[in-house]
């Protein structure tokens, strides 16, 4: 079978090559998974350079950490009944091969009215997404702000927002991307390219400030989050777009007992209860289900076309994940 695979760490255009590889046989409680779509996400491409929190074993590496497949055979221990199904695996690692293997207890089964490019983004991001709103201080209307709003992140965040009744204010660093927020119909988006957007931003808000901020920017820009913030107010760093320390005044910090904190997914996930992982991921099918989520695909590549995939993912102001297929 064919697999994307990088031997070294590196940029991801550069070292991920398309190699012929055997196919996995699933082990106990494992399901064979005949890959259909698998989205190229930020974390994959860190990994790929080496500079995320879980590190591959070299050489040899198969990207990916997300997929829509088909069940094609089950270890000892699975229902065989999981055979042919639909399923979208996430959390895993080598996704991007024409086959892989992924913990059958894992695999969401997914319903006909999901199409395959929205199945294949729906727990990565989405569920990264939910958690993270789920852990906020944020309620049903109360302001929330976030950061890179253009972002896959961020569309979700909008619909996930609006279906809790949450008022949310949408800041990105270009007015193009602000048209093409507005366009879609997502409210109360501001660029902070315009000279006045605080002044615009706190006529939003209100005097009471927001209750919640969501950073995947960096720099600068934390600071002014903080200042938009109310008393006791939270600023959640779940990103970093520009790569800078966050820069905040001590005054704002202090003076309304700010509280700042990080957010990694993947962490989060593993320490989730069972019965709360389950009604959030039955949250999310029901939003995708009913086209409240925004889903976009930029593009689709054959494994073959690797290279040029990672070279798309990577280019600012792309409409949609970009897809890798067998």
């Amino acid at each position: 079978m064919y697999a994307a695979i990088h031997d070294t760490f590196g940029e991801p255009a550069e070292v991920l090559t398309p190699r012929e590889i055997e196919t996995p046989t699933p082990a106990e409680g494992e399901a064979l998974i005949r890959m259909v779509l698998s989205p190229i996400h930020n974390h994959d491409l860190w990994t790929i350079r080496g500079n995320y929190g879980y590190k591959p074993e070299l050489p040899g590496a198969i990207g990916g950490s997300e997929a829509l497949g088909i069940v094609e055979a089950v270890g000892a221990g699975v229902d065989a009944d999981l055979v042919g199904k639909r399923v979208v695996a996430a959390g895993v690692h080598g996704t991007w091969a024409a086959y892989f293997t992924a913990d059958a207890a894992t695999l969401l089964p997914l319903p006909d009215a999901i199409p395959d490019e929205a199945g294949a983004q729906l727990v990565s991001m989405p569920f990264s997404a939910l958690s993270l709103l789920e852990t906020l201080k944020v309620g049903k209307g109360d302001w929330l702000i976030q950061t890179a709003a253009n972002g896959a992140v961020g569309k979700i965040m909008a619909g996930l927002a609006k279906a809790r009744g949450i008022h949310l204010l949408n800041l990105v660093r270009r007015e193009e991307a602000a048209e093409e927020l507005r366009a879609a119909g997502i409210d109360n988006v501001l660029s902070t390219s315009d000279a006045d957007w605080m002044s615009k931003a706190r006529a939003l808000i209100g005097k009471a400030g927001a209750v919640s901020a969501i950073d995947s920017v960096g720099g600068e820009l934390a600071g002014d989050l903080v200042q938009l913030l109310g008393i006791d107010g939270e600023l959640v760093v779940f990103g970093t777009a520009t790569g800078q320390p966050l820069s905040m005044s001590s005054g704002d910090l202090i003076m309304k007992h700010i509280t700042v904190k990080g957010f990694w997914g993947s962490r989060v996930s593993k320490e989730m209860a069972p019965e709360t992982r389950f009604r959030l991921i039955g949250e999310l099918v029901g939003l995708a289900a009913q086209g409240q989520l925004p889903l976009d695909t930029g593009g689709t590549y054959p494994l073959a076309e690797a290279a040029e995939a990672m070279k798309a993912a990577l280019t600012p102001g792309r409409g949609g994940k970009i897809m890798l297929r067998p």
